[in-house]
């Protein structure tokens, strides 16, 4: 027994340096992995949004709920490539040690909207708006998209399937909802 105890003080020496060393390493690997979205031009998404008001020369109104899944950080970015049909406003949602939570937003104007054939639309939803709401499972591959329009933008939902169980199309339909212009 005295073995047994003598033993059981060590282990919880090596779990507990362990656990520390983990977490000072997720501290470190956060500030890389946030560097690695800054270098590719996102920002805090309060800058991207002022940035993209100012591109556009009208207000984006954003979604007020997110889905209910944790995340860690949030990144925001104008995409001004060359002409104007491929201009948009991206918000990534993602969190460090669990990368299948991850959440996307994409706006543009409706006129360079994402086309979404019929024979992609897995269901169409009524917002209380009276807007409809095109769900798909088929547009891309890792992630589900609900596509909808509202004061002139095209809002396209998307969230990673392996958490589809949890993030319904039911509820990015109340995230819709949850766009105030």
């Amino acid at each position: 027994m005295v073995i047994i105890k003598i033993l059981k003080i060590p282990v919880l020496c090596i779990i507990f340096s362990f656990s520390i060393s983990c977490g000072v390493k997720a501290n470190y690997t956060s500030e890389k992995f946030q560097k690695s979205f800054f270098n590719i031009g996102y920002k805090e998404v309060y800058y991207a949004l002022q940035e993209s008001n100012k591109h556009f020369k009208r207000v984006i109104a954003l979604p007020v709920q997110i889905p209910p899944i944790g995340f860690t950080h949030s990144f925001g970015r104008l995409s001004d490539l060359d002409g104007d049909s491929n201009d948009e406003f991206e918000i990534e949602y993602r969190h460090i040690n669990n990368p299948k939570n991850h959440y996307m937003i994409w706006v543009k104007p409706v006129k360079h909207g994402l086309p979404i054939r019929k024979e992609q639309i897995d269901q169409t939803f009524e917002l209380k708006d009276g807007t409809k709401a095109s769900y798909s499972t088929k547009i891309a591959r890792r992630f589900n998209l609900l596509v909808f329009e509202k004061n002139g933008w095209q809002y396209v939902l998307n969230i990673n399937k392996a958490v589809s169980d949890k993030v319904t199309p039911e509820i990015l339909v109340e995230i819709a909802n949850s766009v105030n212009p």
